[in-house]
């Protein structure tokens, strides 16, 4: 068992990484729990896998559980979800000392993180997280957020949970596409942390190999984020470094309409940002392939069309990092030294032409 402890102002929480937590999930959260009604969610993908023995196991350790499913994908990311999911907490009686249990990936521990700190203005949140990308990212920090309209996650709050389950059990049940677009912030990771982990993500050579060694992966990741959440839980300082290649990666993930998934957007992001940024003398001319052998190895994209046009400058004008008309944009002096560089909307054509 590898345990990180989150320390946020008066509030510490574990994540535990371990292959056997899905057999144990009622005595885990019941470590942090006193009996109570928990509000169980998930999607459709994930909940046919495991909702019915996760609830299984809760109402074995004394908890009484309300499953709430939703359509699997980016759409229930939404405000009309969040309410609709908050309605049902008021129907069943919820009180504030109740919980929400988060059961998939970054979609659901998103709009789970959401109902949980909004419902009575607040009850206790727990993530078992099933995706890479909920393992290595999203399920630690705090960060939670509903999409609007054509604006990714513009509603939400920074809300920790109080027990994150990180298993990589789960994972056999992801199939490589899914898996792979999780390994892009694996990689994003590595190299904002530094040269020991980019040199294990240098290691990894195919989609067997991103098996093999998720559980130390996993591990690397959360804990580099969690160091940073800890030094800055409201990203007003080094959080925003958590941010390479988001900035250009969301407004082609909203693009694409559901046809890149997020680790493949935030792949292409750091690429065409690293390339541009190697170009005005910020980044180091070596760093372009040391990224692109990464993320190639496994079958991550790199490039699209939709990178410059009219409509990807649009999108940028409602990204989150946009301050009154500049956006700072995260690149790296080299492995393990993020900068911002703010870089004005009116300059970003120019930017993007750059190569």
């Amino acid at each position: 068992m590898t345990t990180v402890t989150v320390s946020v102002g008066q509030q510490a929480y574990d994540v535990k990484i371990n292959d056997t937590l899905h057999t144990r999930i009622g005595a885990e959260i019941a470590s942090v729990w006193t009996p109570r009604q928990i509000a169980l969610i998930t999607d459709s993908h994930v909940g046919p896998l495991y909702l019915a023995e996760t609830t299984r196991q809760l109402e074995a350790a004394g908890f009484q559980v309300l499953p709430l499913e939703v359509p699997a994908g980016e759409e229930s990311k939404s405000l009309q979800v969040a309410g609709d999911l908050i309605s049902a907490l008021a129907e069943y009686g919820f009180t504030r000392g109740d919980g929400v249990v988060a059961l998939g990936g970054g979609v659901i521990g998103d709009l789970a993180g959401v109902v949980a700190s909004l419902y009575m203005r607040g009850i206790g949140y727990i993530q078992i997280a099933t995706s890479l990308t909920a393992q290595v990212d999203s399920s630690v920090g705090g960060k939670t957020a509903v999409n609007l309209g054509a604006t990714k996650n513009i509603a939400g709050t920074f809300y920790q949970p109080n027990l994150v389950l990180v298993d990589q059990t789960y994972l056999e049940t992801l199939t490589d596409r899914d898996l792979v677009e999780g390994y892009a912030e694996v990689v994003k990771t590595s190299a904002l942390a530094g040269p020991e982990f980019f040199g294990l993500t240098g290691k990894i050579q195919n989609i067997t190999d991103i098996r093999t060694h998720a559980q130390a992966l996993s591990a690397r990741a959360i804990t580099y984020k969690a160091a940073v959440v800890m030094a800055d839980e409201k990203e007003a300082g080094q959080r925003q470094f958590l941010n390479f290649g988001h900035t250009l990666g969301h407004a082609i993930e909203l693009l694409a309409h559901g046809e890149l998934r997020h680790g493949e957007a935030v792949s292409i992001g750091m690429m065409a940002l690293t390339e541009r940024m190697v170009r005005v003398g910020v980044s180091p001319a070596d760093l372009v392939p040391a990224l692109q052998s990464r993320l190639t190895a496994v079958g991550l994209p790199i490039t699209s069309d939709l990178l410059g046009t009219p409509a990807f400058f649009d999108r940028l004008v409602n990204d989150k990092k946009n301050h009154a008309g500049t956006l700072n944009l995260v690149a790296l002096e080299d492995i393990g030294q993020p900068i911002i560089v703010p870089k004005a909307l009116s300059a970003m054509p120019e930017f993007m032409a750059s190569i």
